[in-house]
């Protein structure tokens, strides 16, 4: 019986690289009965990666009961010829510094504009689409969270 092929594990420039191209992840919360798993959108500043969370819906329960979440974001051809994933395990917390949420604001402002993304994606973020792009910035409609206290990192590519 031969041995199962490990899929090989990325260094931290790599899966840093991942994190930086793509502006989706999924967010599991473990504060629940089965864990509930959600797609958010995120920027990533370097150090730390941001969430913008609209003022309702189950996450919110979820959250203020237990913060402590898993972050997977992957990347894969069409395919499946080539793929990577990095999975973060740590807490959210919420960003309340004024001068610190409109910074993260205008982060998703310039993230959207720079990867050409569709207005409908506010929908996502409490907002219209037909409102302009910047309302996002100026508006407090969504809360803002901050990964923290990560304690474990799994990073994966398929060679």
């Amino acid at each position: 019986m031969k041995e199962p092929i490990k899929i090989p594990k990325m260094p931290k420039a790599e899966y840093d690289s991942l994190i930086k191209r793509q502006h989706v992840s999924r967010i599991a919360f473990g504060a629940c009965e089965h864990p509930y798993i959600a797609p958010f959108m995120y920027v990533f500043d370097g150090k730390y990666l941001y969430f913008l969370s609209t003022k309702y819906g189950r996450k919110i329960e979820y959250f203020k009961s237990n913060p402590k979440v898993s972050v997977e974001i992957e990347e894969y051809a069409p395919d499946l010829s080539a793929f990577t994933f990095v999975s973060l395990q740590g807490f959210l917390e919420e960003v309340c510094d004024p001068s610190q949420k409109k910074k993260v604001r205008k982060l998703f402002v310039d993230m959207i504009k720079n990867k050409t993304l569709s207005p409908r994606v506010l929908s996502a973020l409490g907002h219209s689409p037909s409102e302009p792009i910047e309302a996002l910035e100026r508006e407090e409609r969504s809360m803002v969270w901050k990964l923290v206290g990560v304690k474990d990192i799994v990073a994966l590519k398929n060679g």
